[in-house]
């Protein structure tokens, strides 16, 4: 995918997540139940809408510094792989802290960006090309801190979704090794 191309496409997923926060506060917070609501059934096709998304202004710009530059690093496996595991991820990390996650409103694109994260680094071990390690030792690098993600440190951060995000996008890369082509590529 051409680079015009790419920053257009992420540009427009972080405009989504911006567009969600701005009708969250139109609305008094009103979307944000449209989070992951753990075991209610009503409320699992909420895995979907939950990464656009999010509590605060901080937490918004956070999610899209990090999803804006690990997204633009797996376009660079081209389109079909960032869809596909995007797909993955939203819908087994979404589905796992819907199953297994603590009761609360999970929100926010952090599972995906963990997702993405652990894609990356997937990708490294699967393949074993310089490419992909080279990519990994960059993620590792600009954004190792990341693994304290994972442990629940704070009452307020869904670790949960971090967590199930970096296995799914694990589960994505193998997969992708695999040859399994969901929507092409």
């Amino acid at each position: 995918m051409p680079l015009d191309q790419s920053v257009r496409f992420i540009a427009v997923l972080c405009g989504l997540m911006l567009a969600g926060f701005i009708g969250s506060l139109l609305t008094g917070g009103w979307l944000n139940q449209w989070g992951i609501h753990p075991r209610q059934v009503s409320s699992i096709w909420t895995i979907f809408t939950a990464p656009f998304l999010h509590a605060s202004l901080t937490h918004l710009l956070n999610n899209l510094a990090g999803f804006g530059v690990l997204a633009f690093l797996v376009l660079l496996r081209g389109k079909a792989c960032f869809i596909q595991a995007s797909f993955i991820i939203v819908a087994v990390g979404g589905l796992l802290v819907w199953a297994l996650g603590r009761s609360a409103n999970h929100i926010g694109a952090s599972g995906w960006i963990f997702g993405l994260w652990g894609l990356l680094l997937a990708m490294a071990w699967f393949e074993r090309s310089f490419t992909s390690i080279a990519l990994a030792v960059a993620v590792i690098f600009f954004y190792g801190g990341m693994i304290w993600g994972i442990l629940p440190l704070r009452s307020y951060v869904s670790f949960e979704a971090h967590l199930f995000g970096l296995l799914a996008g694990v589960l994505a890369a193998f997969l992708w090794r695999k040859g399994l082509r969901l929507f092409g590529g």
